[in-house]
């Protein structure tokens, strides 16, 4: 007698996921390579086998039912570990990983991280490399929830887990910067909390999905002006769109071009960054990780990766 283990195959799933993807039976069926009667017989004996209904066919289009969506997010998470496993083999057996994904900060230098992928697809290694832009915790978070390999400009939270490792990368230096006819630019120094609060600030969103995420340099009841990344949040300080704190290397050219002001205020602010990696026994460091905590290892790369490339 078959269970429904045997109907929820890596197939099925992505059969599934295909009809919630395009929205309807038809669509996912062309997607499929199927005749819609097919594909909609499939679903019938996946749907018989659970006794659940899975989409609403009352109109032209495929609505996931609330169980349909609970089994579209499962379906998700159980192909993410078969792919997990699957990597796990993989290295096992040849010591290189199969897919290696490097989680980076918006305060690294994305050209430098370019450089250091350039360098390590010329070695030809059978190793599909990938990368991810985070923000604050988002950038640990993408390590900890296994969705990186290595994380590189990392804040370090309490209560990091116990198989995570991590290395200093470099301090980062912050100004508080304005455009030339922002209000603060002539304000009196040092600008302190209640001058700040009165005033648009400009911060980086949190990229990690879930929690509170990290919130610095913010006064509370302060307007803020949320942008995804370093370089959109200097955009908007150069267009005088709020003020706000900017990595030093960064801010630099324009503060010496007029473009900026820098100005003083009452709390000043630098940050510890670092790169973090997962290497248990468990699942040891495989050679596309080794490569890079070797190249990283190198102070000149550490410094250039906190170093922005300046376009004034």
């Amino acid at each position: 007698m078959q269970t429904p283990r045997d109907w929820l195959t890596p197939e099925a799933l992505k059969m599934l996921q295909t009809i919630g993807q395009k929205g309807s039976f038809a669509a996912a069926a062309r997607a499929l390579n199927l005749v819609p009667s097919a594909l909609t017989y499939r679903v019938r004996q996946i749907e018989d086998a659970l006794d659940v209904l899975l989409f609403d066919r009352s109109a032209r289009q495929a609505v996931p039912t609330a169980a349909g969506r609970e089994l579209l997010r499962e379906a998700s998470r159980l192909l993410d570990d078969m792919d997990a496993v699957a990597n796990r083999v993989r290295r096992v057996a040849t010591g290189w990983e199969a897919v290696f994904t490097v989680a980076v900060d918006s305060i690294v230098s994305r050209s430098v991280v370019m450089d250091l992928c350039a360098s390590f697809l010329a070695l030809g290694a059978p190793t599909r490399l990938r990368l991810r832009y985070e923000t604050l915790s988002g950038t640990l978070a993408a390590l900890t929830s296994g969705q990186a390999d290595l994380a590189l400009g990392v804040v370090l939270e309490p209560g990091l887990k116990t198989d995570i490792r991590h290395a200093a990368l470099g301090e980062i230096a912050f100004v508080f910067a304005v455009a030339p006819h922002h209000p603060l630019a002539q304000a009196p120094e040092p600008l302190g909390e209640a001058t700040l609060q009165q005033h648009r600030a400009v911060a980086v969103a949190d990229s990690v999905s879930r929690g509170a995420g990290l919130t610095i340099g913010l006064q509370g009841g302060q307007d803020v002006f949320t942008v995804p990344d370093m370089p959109s949040k200097l955009e908007a300080q150069l267009r005088g769109l709020g003020g706000g704190f900017l990595p030093e290397t960064l801010a630099r050219p324009y503060i010496d071009s007029g473009l900026l002001v820098a100005k003083q205020v009452s709390t000043q602010r630098s940050n510890n960054c670092h790169v973090a990696w997962r290497d248990t026994p468990q699942m040891p460091a495989g050679q596309a990780l080794r490569w890079w905590l070797g190249q990283l290892e190198r102070p000149a790369t550490r410094e250039a990766l906190l170093r922005p490339v300046h376009r004034v």
